[in-house]
């Protein structure tokens, strides 16, 4: 397995291009199912989740080519109903396989799905959602099985925790079901409302995208779909946290601001001097940051996804902060490994308390899950010495060019091919 060095102490300085984003794209590839007609999806990442699922839609039936940052679907043969766990294993989002193919299907076998393993994350709540439009499943042998023989019919489904890939799951699904789906306390992260772009474009009727409740009226059939993906808030944070912890100056290309509005405001808090336009942000260390206490919340609060960074971030503070995690109930794996480069965290159930330290040591570290392995990565940045970040697999699932991107910003880093 290929791993990360770095030699940790550099300024990062410079201008950085934001790719699309991961859990924008990974839906939007999936709603190409939904149609026969061709589709375009532009400034797409390049990401280990994009070329499973490509490779996915390709074994269901599709002939999807990525070149570039562009992917090209069309329709070459009939759908297969089942996804097998070889393909399914690899990440989670593959769950999201399920919509498209009942709308079109009415039945599919699934394998459960794997991805970072950071808490329970439950299919339950996609199931139950599926039930209320007339689906009836069952699991047998780790494959949940699928059928709607009567075709989708049109609910109100109300989710006791607004899931955004549940969200996701019932748009993909109730755009071609008969009658009216009500989502109630539903998803409202930007990639709901990009994924409703889309299938807006493609003939569906949705009204409610990026509020708590979303109204959707099932259609005959829909088109295929020209469109560009928005950008990684996630990689935008994790690239503002790069230039808080390095003391840097760092401008974002190709970013929207009021996606980001939770992380700017507490890294101003913190002492950070942040300028915005339309798609640019421009972030510059003055000063030593002060501790910031957060506690991660659904959108528009503070992202579970940016949690491990800012724990990176408050390890150099000066002074005592504390990190609560209300989404996950397993995402501090990541505290063993910072602690070996010399930070003073303790973890007291769903909450860290983190003891601010003068520095932090290189080490070699070992990476649990995608954000966690961003947080190490960033601590190796601001860490005297050299730091070794191994099964660096799990960032290559959702950061694109992250090595070559942080050295154009003066990282002194480098990619070892094992």
């Amino acid at each position: 397995m290929d791993k990360i060095l770095i030699h940790g102490g550099n300024q990062l300085k410079g201008e950085v291009k934001i790719s699309g984003s991961k859990n924008s794209t990974l839906p939007i590839l999936f709603a190409s199912l939904l149609t026969d007609e061709a589709v375009t999806i532009k400034n797409v990442p390049s990401l280990a989740d994009v070329d499973t699922t490509i490779g996915l839609l390709n074994f269901i039936g599709k002939l999807a080519v990525k070149k570039g940052s562009v992917v090209k679907i069309l329709s070459k043969e009939k759908y297969k109903h089942i996804a097998p766990y070889d393909l399914i294993r690899k990440m989670r989002a593959s769950i999201l396989i399920m919509g498209p193919l009942l709308a079109r299907l009415k039945k599919v076998d699934v394998s459960l799905p794997g991805g970072c393993t950071i808490g329970s994350r439950p299919i339950d709540i996609h199931l139950d959602a599926f039930k209320h439009l007339g689906v009836e499943i069952s699991i047998d042998g780790g494959y949940v099985k699928t059928s709607a023989k009567n075709g989708l019919k049109g609910n109100t489904i109300h989710f006791n925790f607004p899931s955004v890939g549940a969200t996701e799951n019932v748009l993909l699904s109730a755009v071609l079901a008969e009658g009216k789906t009500t989502i109630i306390n539903a998803a409202t992260e930007p990639e709901i409302e990009d994924l409703a772009n889309v299938l807006t474009k493609m003939g569906a009727s949705i009204t409610g995208a990026g509020t708590k409740e979303i109204v959707i009226h099932g259609v005959k059939k829909l088109k295929g779909f020209s469109h560009s993906v928005i950008p990684d808030r996630i990689e935008a944070a994790t690239y503002m946290i790069a230039a808080a912890i390095t003391k840097g100056q760092i401008t974002l290309k190709n970013v929207t601001p009021k996606h980001l509005c939770a992380v700017s405001k507490n890294l101003k808090n913190c002492g950070m001097t942040i300028n915005e336009t339309k798609d640019t942000i421009s972030i510059k260390w003055t000063k030593y940051l002060n501790p910031k206490n957060i506690k991660t919340d659904v959108y528009p609060g503070f992202p579970t996804d940016v949690q491990a960074q800012w724990m990176a971030l408050m390890c150099l503070a000066k002074g005592n902060s504390k990190i609560t995690e209300t989404i996950f109930e397993n995402r501090f794996m990541h505290v063993p490994e910072l602690k070996r480069l010399g930070a003073d965290i303790t973890i007291n159930e769903k909450e860290v308390l983190i003891k601010g330290v003068k520095k932090l040591s290189g080490a070699p570290v070992m990476v649990s899950d995608l954000r966690a392995g961003a947080a190490l990565v960033l601590a190796g940045l601001a860490a005297e010495g050299q730091t070794i970040v191994s099964r660096i697999y799990h960032l290559d699932r959702g950061y694109d060019m992250l090595e070559k991107k942080l050295k154009k910003l003066g990282a002194n880093i480098k990619r070892i091919k094992n």
